[in-house]
């Protein structure tokens, strides 16, 4: 059984293509091992736009505006596959695209970001304040990021 199944879905004209699923999946992986999580796990991913996760956003936290991305985790097992269940990740294409421009690395390093970002969330890392639990999930994040992108720095 392959370590992660990612389940991507695609809304509001964003592309799914598939350099993107791999970029993605990649991504995700890298925080598995990072993390050392042993067993199968499944993934669930939607791309979209700023109005879609402005939508989910006030539907789930009460907060009506677009964000980059949002995390909502299930820390289930599937008793019919054995796979744990990470959870829901919720991916605004556009952010991603303008925050990488803006900080001068590109779409693809800032999707690569989100998603270790989000998978970190999904594995019970939090940031809610400037204490000791945002330092360490920073700390997680470049970690992450420097097994994937050896050669970028990161500035997140």
């Amino acid at each position: 059984m392959e370590k992660l199944k990612l389940s991507l879905r695609c809304e509001n004209g964003v592309k799914c293509p598939p350099e993107l699923r791999k970029r993605i999946k990649a991504a995700a992986r890298a925080v598995l091992d990072a993390e050392q999580v042993g067993g199968p796990c499944e993934l669930s991913v939607l791309l979209t736009d700023d109005g879609g996760i402005q939508t989910i956003n006030r539907q789930f936290r009460d907060v009506d505006k677009p964000t980059d991305v949002l995390s909502f985790p299930l820390g289930d097992d599937d008793p019919d596959t054995g796979r744990y269940l990470l959870g829901d990740m919720v991916l605004n294409v556009s952010r991603a695209e303008e925050q990488g421009a803006a900080f001068g690395h590109g779409a693809d390093h800032e999707i690569s970001y989100l998603t270790v970002h989000s998978v970190l969330h999904l594995l019970g890392y939090d940031h809610v304040d400037e204490g000791p639990m945002k330092r360490q999930m920073r700390a997680r994040e470049k970690a992450v990021m420097a097994v994937l992108e050896p050669d970028t720095k990161t500035e997140e």
